[in-house]
């Protein structure tokens, strides 16, 4: 029998699957891909980010990254 000891925060949920207890399977299916620069992606309660120069190279050559095919 599961237990969740202490507190728990969740910021946001966009598509994914939260579960709490027994579960037999959980599969999201979903993909995604972000370019972003130095301490623009950060996640916390206190942040403090210094970046003097930043720069991003958002091309890919290739196609596929992650594909979603034949997962069950």
């Amino acid at each position: 029998m599961p237990s969740i000891v202490g507190p728990i925060k969740i910021n946001s949920v966009g598509g994914g699957v939260i579960n709490f207890g027994d579960a037999f399977y959980l599969a999201p299916k979903s993909t995604s891909k972000t370019n972003a620069g130095s301490g623009s992606i950060n996640t916390g309660d206190f942040i403090n980010t210094n970046n003097g120069f930043s720069t991003t190279n958002p091309f890919d050559p290739d196609v596929n990254d992650q594909n979603v095919v034949g997962n069950a």
